[in-house]
């Protein structure tokens, strides 16, 4: 019988992908894997987005005053979740730490101009949101290079939230 190593103690050596057992270890992982999403081989962080754009399009159905708080909820666990998942794998901003995403994605959906609405206002905002947490103009590279831990892995994305929301924006004064 194989012995087993305590799943935090590197649960994937040095940028290994994590597996399902590190998935379900701990209820943080679980989070910050966004509940399985980050274990996509391709794309985590487009598989991690989609979750984001369910929760967002939930949170957008209720007053802004309720949304926000549940967003800044959701940041603030997510910045715990990530800081403990990064620890676990060794990697801070691990492509499986996917809570980054989810948060980024549901906050483009909640802010996102009420004149761009339906199906399409959607996958607009995902293109637009993927695209500048792929890209990551200034400041987000910045927040990306410079600020550690479950902070900056949470911070680069509600940048790139940003970004997308404004170009949102301009779409809808453009239609």
């Amino acid at each position: 019988m194989k012995p087993v190593s305590p799943p935090a103690e590197k649960a994937a050596i040095l940028g290994a992908r994590p597996g399902w057992r590190f998935l379900i270890d701990s209820p943080w992982h679980f989070l910050a894997l966004g509940l399985g999403t980050g274990l996509s081989p391709l794309a985590p962080g487009t598989a991690g987005s989609l979750p984001g754009l369910a929760l967002g399009l939930a949170l957008a159905q209720l007053p802004l005053a309720a949304a926000l708080p549940a967003l800044a909820l959701v940041f603030a666990i997510g910045v715990a979740a990530a800081s403990r998942a990064g620890a676990a794998l060794g990697v801070h901003d691990h492509g499986a730490i996917v809570i980054d995403e989810i948060f980024g994605m549901a906050l483009v959906v909640v802010l996102a101009p009420p004149a761009l609405p339906g199906l399409g206002a959607s996958a607009l905002a995902f293109v637009f949101f993927r695209a500048f947490d792929i890209l990551k103009p200034w400041p987000v590279s910045l927040a990306d290079r410079r600020v550690g831990g479950g902070l900056g892995v949470m911070l680069d994305d509600g940048l790139a939230a940003l970004y997308a929301i404004a170009a949102l924006h301009l779409a809808a004064l453009a239609f």
